[in-house]
């Protein structure tokens, strides 16, 4: 069992948005987004919750929300470039030594689906947690936007991860998977895979996980039932906003 106390649940809120901008500070139900966020990671209560942001403007929100909040640099390419650079801030000797990674577009996640990331870690060979719910739609099975990952079955609710494709993969009778962007790092899976400058793959897919997994790092995912909603739009923004009001009835 993970000891709650070497966990940090880490928030990268980038300021900068071509679709919506301002995303971190965007009114949901009275609170901004980023805030939304951290409520959701608090409410899974798996360890402390720290928001890596880039603006002083987020920063000064967060703070006084009363959440743990850190500056970093701009131009950070990854979400998990970001919380690499606030994790040598705030715990510059190491005593962490599991980071969730929970995007901070994310404001309805189920508390429940953050605590899924935890599971595959039990397993101490595992490098990399991640989700994935299976596919219901026909279009989302050949959808570039929505990412698949290929796994070895383990038990129901897990495989071990061993491609994430835009493609419709693999190919045959069985389910496919949608992949959900939320990750659990070992520490030193962590700094392993910020010092690793972009695999080929990775390139060619435009998927960061296949630089973990070009590297021989292991990846298992966790499967959960739904895909969250990811705030990339007004339309997507206003989704929200009706979601936690009809939660909050």
């Amino acid at each position: 069992m993970t000891n709650l106390a070497d966990v940090l649940v880490m928030i990268p809120a980038r300021m900068a948005s071509t679709r919506l901008p301002g995303k971190p500070l965007a009114d949901i139900c009275g609170l901004p987004m980023v805030v939304q966020v951290a409520k959701r990671a608090k409410e899974a209560a798996i360890g402390r919750v720290v928001v890596a942001v880039d603006d002083q403007r987020v920063f000064d929100t967060v703070a006084a929300a009363g959440f743990d909040v850190v500056m970093t640099q701009q131009g950070h390419q990854s979400g998990s470039d970001r919380i690499s650079e606030a994790l040598m801030k705030i715990d510059p000797d190491g005593r962490f030594g599991i980071v969730i990674n929970l995007q901070g577009d994310l404001p309805t996640i189920d508390p429940e689906t953050v605590r899924a990331a935890m599971q595959p870690l039990e397993n101490e060979r595992v490098d990399i947690s991640t989700l994935a719910t299976e596919i219901d739609n026909d279009d989302d099975k050949i959808a570039p936007s929505v990412v698949k990952v290929v796994g070895s079955p383990l038990s129901i609710s897990r495989l071990r991860a061993l491609y994430f494709t835009r493609t419709s993969a693999p190919f045959g009778t069985g389910p496919l998977y949608h992949h959900i962007g939320l990750y659990g790092y070992r520490r030193s899976a962590l700094e392993r895979f910020v010092s690793l400058g972009p695999s080929i793959l990775e390139k060619r897919e435009s998927l960061e996980q296949l630089r973990a997994l070009e590297a021989g790092m292991r990846i298992d995912v966790e499967i959960v039932d739904t895909v969250p909603l990811g705030v990339d739009t007004p339309a997507d923004l206003e989704k929200a906003r009706q979601i936690l009001s009809e939660r909050t009835k």
